[in-house]
């Protein structure tokens, strides 16, 4: 199933989700820099800005990832869209309350990090149902037209 939302057949969804991915992880390194005193306060804003990149990032990549989901058809596979959606909505939601918690805390307080903490596990598992839906169902790939381009002698094809 082609992506409806691409350019030149390349899905935008993937191209993008990689900005918050990073930025949270990023803000999340951030914090355990400031919090094992390996530097100074500026890894605590460090940690803030880097949040809020992933929070605009993520909105970013939210549109074409909604645009793929409405053109999928009922079934298995929207049913893991549905949660790959609902999980990352979950997370910007969170980012966002922690990034309002930062704006008043204390530097390195510890709810905020903790949000952190489980906002980057909740990625992990968005991850993974989207890799279930790109690498198992082929959710978001171009149909090969050459048989001969997906298996040599009948079997698969390794990436290089």
């Amino acid at each position: 199933m082609a992506s409806p939302a691409s350019i030149s057949k390349h899905p935008i969804h993937p191209m993008l989700v990689a900005l918050p991915i990073g930025l949270w992880i990023f803000s999340l390194t951030s914090d355990v820099i400031y919090l094992m005193k390996w530097g100074g306060v500026v890894w605590n804003d460090i940690a803030f800005y880097t949040m809020a990149g992933g929070v605009a990032t993520a909105l970013l990549a939210a549109v074409p990832g909604f645009i793929d989901f409405l053109s999928m058809s009922k079934g298995k596979i929207r049913t893991i869209a549905l949660w790959h959606m609902r999980i990352n909505l979950t997370v910007v939601v969170l980012y966002g309350i922690n990034l309002w918690l930062r704006n008043g805390a204390t530097s390195g307080a510890a709810l905020p990090i903790w949000l952190s903490v489980i906002g980057v596990i909740l990625l992990g598992i968005s991850g993974w149902l989207g890799g279930e839906m790109v690498y198992v169902h082929g959710v978001a790939v171009e149909p090969q037209l050459n048989a001969e381009s997906s298996t040599e002698r009948g079997t698969p094809r390794r990436a290089a």
